[in-house]
């Protein structure tokens, strides 16, 4: 035991420039369509990242490698494991093989930690944290973190689910909230589970229901994340109440949805009107017209094709894929490796086609 400690501290730390393959040490069933998967290094490992931050996860699905990304659940004080907390999403690819398929043993290669969803440099003693749906799983690292690393935090935890039945990290919470007088957490259900009547709030978030759980919902720092639709209604509830938005901060994954009113999306729309390049999907049999300005993802969006992408800023790596023959232009923020660049692959997002492409997806 004497010579585990010394092993661990001078571990390497994660270097969000390789690739890491993890080890699944632990699958745990959170509700009955949630699990949590941990991960530990083969060799000890200091898993350094922001609470609130993602990894890609690189997994060989049909004879493909397919990139996802999760938000780490898991809080960098307690560095030497990593978790994940996955909701089962029906007819969902990459969710369903992580449900049926990932097992104790088993490794995974992984990407990361990226983005810029996190608490650890706020100043704020005071923060309220709203979430719906998966989108609990950064609050419970920012909430980990932040009760292990500061004294004197003071966190309302809000969590909006459809029944108590999808109350994700329900009993961790509780536990939490009877071992730490800084943490105060709320559950708001739309209806009852088939076994359990709900007493609790129960609708939607409301300003005056806010008002009724945080009283000084105005005076602190507000951390938001969850479906699109859940973080929009918060924002105008937010804005409507006076609240300073200077003080929101909000997840920001599109999660590859196509959505018809996005500017991106109308402009590149209008864009392919004018001269364009041509960009032919091999897999698909799909091909489509892109201006040399625009992104392939964006042009591939208004011509109605669904492609996977998360983050779609050049981060994540979800729309990574093979040219096959053409020429682009890319500036990415670290989604994608110069090894894999030298090999042809692009990111969609923010690949610019500079001459007609042939793209393997």
């Amino acid at each position: 035991m004497t010579e585990l400690f010394p092993a661990i501290l001078d571990a390497p730390a994660w270097n969000a420039q390789t690739d890491e393959v993890l080890r699944c040490q632990a699958v745990i069933q959170e509700t009955h369509d949630v699990k949590t998967f941990v991960f530990t290094a083969p060799e000890p490992r200091r898993f350094l990242f922001r609470p609130g931050q993602f990894m890609t996860l690189v997994l060989p699905i049909g004879g493909e490698e397919v990139n996802r990304c999760y938000t780490v659940s898991s809080s960098p004080s307690r560095p030497h494991a990593l978790s994940i907390t996955v909701k089962r999403v029906p007819g969902g690819l990459v969710s369903n093989w992580l449900h049926d398929t990932l097992r104790e043993g088993m490794d995974v290669r992984v990407l990361g930690p990226m983005g810029d969803f996190a608490c650890d440099g706020s100043e704020a003693r005071r923060f309220l944290f709203l979430s719906a749906g998966s989108g609990i799983t950064p609050m419970m690292s920012m909430s980990r973190y932040l009760l292990d690393t500061r004294n004197g935090a003071d966190i309302a935890f809000v969590h909006s689910a459809r029944s108590p039945a999808d109350l994700i990290f329900r009993q961790e919470l509780a536990a939490l909230e009877l071992g730490n007088t800084g943490l105060r957490t709320s559950f708001i259900c739309e209806g009852d589970a088939p076994f359990e009547k709900w007493h609790g709030y129960r609708g939607r978030l409301s300003a005056d229901m806010l008002a009724q759980i945080t009283p000084d919902f105005l005076e602190r720092t507000v951390y938001v994340c969850g479906p699109a639709p859940y973080m929009a209604a918060v924002r105008a509830l937010l804005e409507r109440s006076g609240f300073n938005m200077k003080q929101y901060h909000e997840e920001s994954f599109d999660f590859g949805t196509l959505v018809e009113e996005e500017p991106e999306i109308v402009e590149t729309t209008q864009a392919l009107t004018e001269t364009a390049y041509t960009v032919s999907f091999t897999k698909s049999r799909r091909e489509i017209a892109c201006p040399s300005g625009t992104p392939v993802l964006s042009a591939a969006r208004a011509a109605g094709m669904r492609l996977p992408a998360s983050c779609a800023k050049g981060m994540c790596g979800t729309c990574k894929c093979k040219l096959v023959s053409g020429e682009v232009d890319m500036e990415h923020q670290g989604g994608i490796r110069q090894r894999e660049i030298d090999q042809g692959m692009i990111l969609l997002c923010c690949a610019k086609p500079r001459t007609d492409l042939v793209v393997e997806r």
